[in-house]
């Protein structure tokens, strides 16, 4: 094969399959890191339940299963705005939750639809007295660049910042501001507040988009050697034309 480049097409043909190999190639990068997001978050959400620990709490712990015992001061319940359960509007609740040794933590007990906000038209789900639940540790949500800031004033809560509700709610010194925990669903059976699964249900389409890129990059690859070729400066062994043979 001999191929005698254009300047023109060469010099753009050239940075484009750059690019798109470069986006390939990153779309392949995301999809080990996503494998590895779900592998963790699927190894620690069903590992054998601990108790809160100790200090500080590293960040390889979030999603590791917890077995809490303690008290609900559903008094002080706040609601996270904005979120949905299989396309239906409603709430989060968070409700401090005092441990018996003493420590408290905010609990995102789950979803409620906005017509059970008011709690007096939920008392099944106040729970009363000492209580287990099982949960996993999270740390405090990042606010979207399209989120409002929270307005704990007017009772709007749209991203999940353990400090900005311990602090609102007056619990300085007492409750966890680093972290939270999400109450896990543990039953097929629903009951309200809807809490989270431990099953995972992340999408993972980086593999597709991989093949998509690395897809587009060869077929620029096709359309550079075919126009080199009708244009004779592409000769594969007898095929092709030479004008300045």
């Amino acid at each position: 094969m001999k191929l005698r480049p254009l300047f023109w097409p060469t010099i753009v043909a050239l940075p484009a399959l750059i690019v798109l190999l470069w986006l390939g190639t990153w779309q392949v990068q995301r999809l080990e890191w996503k494998n590895q997001l779900i592998e963790d978050f699927e190894s620690r959400a069903n590992a054998a339940p601990i108790d809160l620990p100790l200090g500080v709490v590293d960040r390889e712990m979030e999603f590791r299963r917890l077995a809490l015992t303690g008290r609900f001061d559903h008094a002080k319940e706040v609601f996270m705005t904005g979120r949905t359960y299989e396309g239906n509007a409603g709430f989060h609740i968070v409700t401090p939750f005092t441990l018996d040794d003493g420590r408290m933590i905010l609990v995102n007990r789950g979803w409620v639809s906005e017509s059970y906000r008011d709690p007096a038209k939920r008392s099944f789900t106040l729970v009363e007295g000492e209580t287990q639940i099982e949960a996993i540790i999270r740390f405090p949500n990042k606010k979207g660049y399209f989120v409002p800031e929270n307005d704990p004033e007017n009772g709007f809560w749209f991203t999940l910042v353990p400090a900005q509700i311990v602090s609102h709610l007056q619990l300085d010194g007492q409750a966890e501001t680093a972290i939270y925990a999400a109450a896990l669903r543990t039953s097929d059976e629903i009951r309200l507040p809807i809490g989270a699964r431990t099953e995972t249900n992340l999408r993972n389409s980086h593999l597709g988009y991989a093949i998509t890129w690395y897809g587009i990059a060869c077929a620029l690859i096709g359309v550079y050697l075919a126009f080199h070729f009708q244009a004779g400066r592409l000769t594969i062994g007898a095929w092709g034309r030479d004008p300045e043979a």
